[in-house]
């Protein structure tokens, strides 16, 4: 198994704060039946600061303790950027870091809302040969209350990454149902741990699985598998085309 997104690096940001937060995180990875791990800092924000070559560094210090540990996990180099105007910049200027050097890059919006600009942003970054990948969309606000935003960056070429945690229950039951409706209408195209620890915020990407399972079957587990495979090799994914997500309307009766 392939994990795309993950803060495992030590002492760069909110993930692992140690090397020994790191090792554990490795050895939990390894227990869950990953084999490699895209290693994801944050890029940048009021807190921390990790351009391409950094990264690069940590990346291959840790997979020099993992090999004297024993631990049999391969990092690979990525990064997660926070959505801003000047993200083709910092590509062009040796910032940001798509994921293992291939054209995708992980994306991440804040919170409540998605940037006005957004659409025309990852249109000038396909435009240069880079696909962007939108982080946890389940959790942002406007995407839940306004899924078709996701459904026009999907159509135009975006791609999505779920979080293996929402799908298992933990950010609530709301997302938990809005993470499965993005499977559904072909909305999302992998999913990933966005683990910072191995307590509140663990792996969780076996059990986000069976839950995939079950609900849609194995062949979706494939090709959600399968995806993560071609992005770190930098090939083209598996996608069917998106589908709008069909709301519930409630009938009353006078």
């Amino acid at each position: 198994m392939i994990d795309l997104h993950c803060h495992i690096l030590p002492g760069v940001d909110d993930g692992a704060q140690s090397l020994s937060d790191s090792i554990a995180m490795a050895k939990k990875a390894v227990d869950q039946g990953i084999h490699t791990i895209v290693a994801t800092p944050h890029h940048r924000n009021n807190s921390y600061e990790n351009p391409k070559q950094t990264i690069l560094e940590r990346v291959k210090e840790l997979n020099r303790v993992l090999l004297e540990e024993k631990i049999d996990l391969k990092v690979l180099p990525g990064q997660e950027v926070r959505v801003h105007g000047e993200m083709l910049e910092g590509y062009h200027g040796g910032e940001i870091l798509p994921v293992n050097h291939t054209p995708y890059v992980l994306v991440e919006f804040p919170s409540n809302h998605v940037p006005r600009y957004t659409e025309k942003l990852f249109y000038d970054l396909q435009m240069t040969g880079l696909i962007p990948v939108i982080v946890h969309p389940e959790r942002n606000q406007e995407i839940i209350e306004h899924s078709e935003i996701l459904y026009q960056l999907v159509k135009k070429g975006a791609l999505t990454q779920v979080t293996a945690a929402s799908l298992c229950g933990g950010f609530g039951k709301k997302i938990k149902n809005f993470s499965m409706q993005l499977i559904e209408s072909n909305l999302t195209h992998f999913i990933a741990s966005d683990a910072h620890n191995i307590t509140s915020r663990s792996f969780k990407m076996r059990d986000a699985f069976g839950v995939i399972e079950k609900k849609v079957g194995m062949d979706m587990v494939y090709m959600f598998e399968e995806n993560a495979a071609l992005v770190i090799e930098g090939k083209t994914i598996y996608k069917e085309d998106p589908e709008r997500i069909k709301r519930k309307r409630l009938f009353h009766i006078f």
